[in-house]
């Protein structure tokens, strides 16, 4: 295969992982341009970027997930490439095809290799016949109820509905009883069809207190395939992920180097190519099963680059370019340990109630291994529109010890006033006996667990007053010379007029 230099990459999608990419693109020498919504207009990923193209309204079904305008924002202005970052068409095999056909350079798997992992029951069939444990249950996907029924009795309860073209906890039900699965299997598909268009739904046996555990994997166009060690990413929230570390506290050596080579078996089935985690679960005996494998650049994977030292992002554009991997297994080490908090814009005393708006004041924390990656800045807006992501805080400590105390510290120095945010969360779950020491679980995060330690308002305190005090001061100081300023005038306007030239389709 022969190698083909990029020099200019359309990003096709918004926020921290917008300017993540684009950092990337800039260190490899490449120009980048940046795709916007009505709502991002002064987005922080706009700003970065060498170019900037509006495509559309500001929800996603009009703009960054319209095919035609992405292709056309990267032919109108030269890309040779394109970025999808995760998300919105990251998973979409038509829009990798699509950019392939239009003759750009797709930074991703095959189309192919998306299509045979995007469905969980024909992931399920190639990794059986590729030898890759499953967890028991059905790899087609239920024909009916009655089906649905017999295959419950058999495996027993407490069981799985899943959706079969979804994630994200969407078109996913727990059924502990037989008077429970037929309503729940009813749910699941209508909830699978208004979410993927695709009511498909299979029975998985639950594993409980499971451990979600998965291997970050690299492939090139040239029959390379290494793993990248693992990371935990079993505290979650309405089965989303929040906390996610690297390697996984309790995975003994001999089955995380089973596990990655599971990995690999499944990377080599479907020929992948890029950056890709097979993710899996870890059962109390340490058994453990695949899930699914996503086809996409990882939200956690700066944890894995922190452990590494390997630039995901850079891979992925040097091994879509066609160019080899430039190290192979023996030579990927790992070193110390790595978290990552997503720091989400929401009320974490409301039940975590989405808390979108003006940040009045923004402070990020540094300091040794701190790294940040937001698409924010102090003025700017966290949209109504999107994921209410602030910024992804990720530490990295000589252990796990050191990587948790120096992220509590880093969580007590980042300051944010204008909206509420999930830090506090963080900073209660890292006083909690039982992940301090690792003894954690998928269902860590119950219900009773929540409202014990974020389900009582805490009563005004001094910081709050002056926290209160602060929104107040700089709002008054945020107006004042905004009514006075013209156009013209506004710093971040003059910036962008040399850093950003705008084409409009």
């Amino acid at each position: 295969m022969k190698t083909k230099k990029l020099s200019k990459v359309l990003v096709a999608n918004r926020g921290e992982i917008a300017v993540r990419v684009i950092r990337g693109c800039h260190e490899e020498g490449m120009q980048a341009v940046a795709v916007y919504s009505d709502a991002d207009e002064q987005a922080l990923h706009v700003r970065m970027a060498d170019e900037a193209v509006h495509v559309g309204g500001a929800a996603s079904s009009e703009s960054y997930l319209i095919t035609e305008r992405i292709l056309k924002a990267a032919l109108d202005t030269g890309c040779d490439g394109v970025h999808p970052g995760y998300g919105f068409l990251s998973e979409n095999a038509e829009f990798a095809q699509a950019v392939m056909d239009a003759g750009l350079v797709w930074i991703g798997p095959p189309p192919q290799a998306i299509v045979d992992m995007g469905s969980k029951t024909g992931a399920r069939q190639r990794m059986y016949a590729a030898g890759v444990p499953l967890v028991p249950g059905t790899r087609e996907p239920l024909k009916s109820v009655e089906e649905a029924q017999e295959i419950a009795a058999d495996i027993g309860f407490p069981i799985m509905v899943k959706a079969s073209a979804g994630g994200g906890g969407k078109g996913m039900r727990r059924v502990d009883s037989m008077a429970e699965l037929t309503t729940a299997v009813t749910a699941a598909k209508s909830e699978a069809s208004k979410s993927f268009g695709d009511d498909a739904v299979y029975l998985e046996k639950m594993v409980l207190n499971a451990r979600h555990v998965e291997i970050q994997v690299l492939a090139d166009a040239h029959g390379n395939v290494v793993h990248l060690f693992d990371r935990d990413c079993s505290i979650q929230r309405r089965h989303q992920k929040v906390f996610e570390e690297a390697p996984c506290p309790v995975l003994p050596d001999d089955v995380r180097l089973a596990m990655a080579e599971a990995a690999c078996r499944a990377a080599r089935a479907v020929d992948y190519e890029g950056a890709g985690t097979c993710e899996f679960l870890l059962a109390e005996n340490h058994e453990f099963y695949f899930l699914e494998m996503n086809t996409r650049l990882q939200v956690e994977h700066p944890i894995t680059e922190m452990i590494t030292g390997i630039d995901l992002v850079r891979a992925q554009l040097r091994v879509a370019a066609g160019e080899p991997l430039w190290f192979t297994q023996d030579e990927i080490q790992w070193r110390g340990h790595a978290v990552e908090c997503r720091v989400y814009a929401e009320d974490p005393y409301a039940n975590f109630r989405p808390s979108p708006g003006h940040l009045a004041l923004y402070r990020e924390p540094s300091g040794p291994f701190v790294r940040v990656d937001s698409g924010v800045y102090e003025g700017g807006e966290v949209p109504i529109h999107y994921d209410p992501m602030v910024s992804k805080l990720v530490v990295w400590g000589a252990d796990r010890e050191e990587a948790l105390t120096r992220c509590r510290r880093a969580l007590q120095d980042y300051k944010v006033v204008g909206i509420p945010t999930s830090i506090p969360f963080f900073l209660s779950l890292f006083e909690d006996e039982d992940f301090r020491a690792g003894r954690y679980h998928t269902g860590f995060l119950t219900k009773e667990w929540l409202e014990e330690h974020m389900g009582h308002a805490q009563e005004a305190s001094e910081e709050a007053l002056i926290a209160a005090a602060a929104v107040a001061y700089v709002e008054d100081e945020r107006k004042a010379p905004a009514a006075a300023a013209t156009e013209a005038g506004s710093g971040w306007k003059r910036a962008q007029r040399w850093r950003t030239s705008y084409r409009r389709i």
